[in-house]
């Protein structure tokens, strides 16, 4: 079990570090999409209400342990006021002067947020005296810790695991949401249990594929992972992405699920096109009739309304990976197919993070429709997969 909030006791007046994920994508300083700032709501509001003074942590994109102004947590400051309804404090850098000043200001109930965590070495070194050393001045901000980033529970940080160990501890309310909603899909799932996998490479979801084979009834492949398993079946595919070093590993996927009863569905069309780009001509062929200078960038209808039928009557779908290049909208067609399907299904249904849910929103769909859309694609795949966590791991019950 999870140690929650109430674990805390009461935190009025006192100062709560929380490890928000607010790592939103960015056109120079304009959101282009706010959902994770509007995740770390539940927990920020809570905290407020109880009177707590509110220490927001987070990283930005991927700096080099220096401060660069692209990375700048600046612009995410303005939006998490509005939707706060308060003013947010905002410290230009993580544990130095400007951190402990504005700290140091907070009244209970208030809200601030530090610079970007990245920007000092400390947060992502792989030495653990060097992540101790920046966890343990982050630990003199705060009286207790919440641990509410899901997008980087799975990776061993300063701010995510050693900071678990130096202050009384818990999981936020989003953490433990996806917790729960992760496990009731690989626990026990109600069935029939559905998993569709896109994206590009097989090789970023081996673990994922070989886990999911002994729980899953159907998996469906599309995105560009897609065309390494037709290659496996003998099928040519053009100058479509290939992952040429799996394609044994593929081979031994499609006969172990053939052996396990497990139906494994791959595209019967695609949209093709000459080149990558937003303008290429498109054209819809069949799987098996790719011509040698066409690259496939999307399932084609018939694979779009197959999927859609294979998620009809499912109690449980996880879906990960987008069918194509949805970006472009003119292979945009198989993932905006499958979201619909899943938007329309009966049963429970996850979407797990990353540029799924990105394009769930990009696409227009109602958020409301699927049951629970993850805020960590690599975090939720590797706990779809049954690996531990270090960022979960440490705020269970029996840690300390």
């Amino acid at each position: 079990m999870l140690k929650t909030l109430e674990s805390l006791g009461d935190l009025r007046g006192k100062r709560v570090i929380v490890r928000a994920d607010l790592n939103v994508p960015l056109d120079g300083t304009a959101i282009t999409d706010d959902g994770r700032i509007r995740a770390a709501l539940p927990t920020l509001s809570r905290l407020v209400e109880a009177g707590a003074r509110v220490v927001v942590i987070s990283h930005l994109g991927r700096p080099k342990g220096a401060p660069e102004d692209r990375y700048s947590l600046r612009p995410v400051v303005g939006r998490l006021g509005e939707l706060l309804g308060q003013d947010v404090a905002f410290a230009t850098d993580t544990v130095g002067q400007s951190a402990r000043e504005v700290v140091a200001g907070l009244a209970d109930g208030q809200v601030a947020v530090l610079e970007n965590l990245r920007f000092n070495p400390g947060e992502t070194a792989k030495d653990e005296a060097d992540r101790l050393a920046f966890a343990r001045e982050l630990a003199e901000l705060g009286d207790a810790f919440v641990s509410d980033g899901f997008g980087v529970v799975h990776r061993k940080q300063a701010s995510v695991y050693e900071l678990a160990q130096l202050l009384p501890a818990a999981a936020g309310e989003l953490v433990g949401t996806e917790v729960a909603a992760l496990r009731k899909v690989t626990e026990e799932p109600a069935r029939p249990f559905v998993v569709i996998l896109g994206g590009s490479k097989v090789s970023d979801k081996l673990g994922v594929i070989e886990s999911l084979l002994a729980k899953a009834d159907r998996i469906l492949i599309g995105g560009g992972m897609a065309f390494t398993f037709l290659k496996a079946q003998g099928h040519e595919i053009g100058t479509s992405l290939l992952d040429g070093e799996q394609l044994e590993t593929v081979k031994g996927y499609i006969a172990q699920a053939e052996s396990a009863g497990v139906e494994l569905v791959v595209p019967t069309d695609a949209v093709v096109a000459p080149a990558f780009a937003a303008d290429a001509p498109a054209t819809v062929v069949a799987a098996d009739a790719i011509p040698a200078d066409q690259m496939g960038l999307d399932i084609g209808p018939a694979s779009t309304e197959l999927f859609a039928s294979k998620i009809a009557d499912a109690e449980t779908v996880f879906w990960n990976g987008p069918m194509g290049v949805f970006e472009f909208d003119a292979f945009a067609g198989g993932t905006r197919g499958v979201a619909a399907a899943l938007a329309d299904a009966p049963g429970y249904t996850v979407v797990g993070g990353g540029d799924s849910a990105a394009a769930v929103r990009i696409l227009g769909f109602d958020e409301s429709k699927f049951s629970h859309i993850s805020t960590g694609g690599g975090a939720s795949l590797e706990l779809i997969e049954g690996k531990s966590l270090p960022g979960i791991s440490i705020l269970e019950e029996d840690t300390k």
